[in-house]
């Protein structure tokens, strides 16, 4: 009994904060649009052409997934935590500039991967 009153009041004094970090969002059609638009951009990034611009297209859709996220509040956390490193990726490749026909495949096919991770997370969620 004693043990059960402490966990309630350990909640109590915390409130809902702690329970939030364990739930996972929600399905969103707003969020399921862009990450399928993400998907799109990566798959069509043509490494014979300039990279660059087709990457900042990537980078762009990246920014309005997340920053849409981030507004929705911090039960976004999981979808964040799954999309954070695809946009890391993406930074990268910008500051780098162009690379060799080579990198840019592998740059495409790791991204093509966690794009397709991130897809399962936010289309996959009730």
């Amino acid at each position: 009994m004693k043990l059960i009153t402490a966990v309630a009041l350990a909640l109590a004094l915390t409130g809902c904060s702690t329970v939030t970090a364990w739930l996972p969002s929600f399905w969103d059609s707003n969020q399921s649009n862009y990450i399928v638009q993400i998907q799109a951009d990566i798959d069509s990034i043509q490494c014979s052409l300039p990279q660059q611009p087709q990457v900042a297209v990537v980078d762009r859709g990246l920014r309005v997934f997340m920053l849409y996220s981030v507004a929705k509040g911090a039960a976004q956390h999981d979808v964040i935590a799954v999309v954070e490193p695809l946009q890391i990726t993406v930074s990268a490749w910008l500051a780098r500039g162009e690379g060799s026909e080579s990198y840019c495949r592998i740059k495409q096919a790791l991204l093509a991967k966690g794009a397709a991770r991130a897809s399962q997370v936010v289309m996959g969620r009730w």
